[in-house]
């Protein structure tokens, strides 16, 4: 897809299969506090299992139904954006996100996910962008607001995660609310 400076020796790059042993050392870093709120702490448990994880996202990218891309801060592996749904023909994107703990107060996720869903807006089309976020994940829903969404609703008990069930807070920017910020 691309490569792009977020500047201070961090770049947004493509996260690929033949990563997997750099993507599975940063989860071992951050495990803990990736898992609070982000079920690829848990997917990604094992070498074979990161690497199973990034195969599906290059087979969904692909199919252009799906992108992950890495956050490198000085050539570390330290987080990533993503869009977990990406369905072009209804005009719609769902951007998701994570971070290890050292790398958080840099303004790496806001800066990662504008490019993001600059992407998916101009160049893909799509016309809405959703950020779906347990209410509980207060730095996330710091960032939708960065981005300027808008908060749709909240679907109560939604989200069974670890054995618990959440609230799952939606978010969202529209194309035109976008192009206008």
């Amino acid at each position: 897809m691309f490569v792009r400076s977020l500047g201070d020796g961090a770049e947004l790059r493509p996260l690929e299969p033949w990563q997997a042993e750099e993507f599975f050392a940063h989860m071992e870093r951050g495990r803990d506090f990736i898992g609070e709120h982000i079920g690829f702490a848990d997917a990604a448990k094992d070498l074979e299992s990161a690497r199973n994880l990034l195969q599906r996202y290059a087979d969904n990218t692909a199919n252009d139904t799906q992108r992950i891309l890495g956050i490198w801060l000085d050539d570390k592996l330290v987080g990533g954006v993503l869009l977990r749904d990406l369905n072009v023909p209804q005009g719609r994107a769902e951007v998701g996100c994570w971070l290890e703990p050292a790398a958080t107060g840099k303004g790496l996720i806001t800066k990662a996910a504008t490019l993001l869903i600059d992407w998916a807006i101009r160049e893909r089309g799509v016309h809405r962008v959703e950020w779906l976020v347990s209410s509980k994940n207060a730095p996330s829903i710091a960032v939708a607001r960065r981005l300027g969404m808008t908060r749709d609703g909240v679907l109560r008990s939604y989200h069974p995660y670890r054995g618990v069930r959440q609230d799952l807070e939606v978010w969202s920017v529209l194309a035109p609310e976008w192009e206008n910020r």
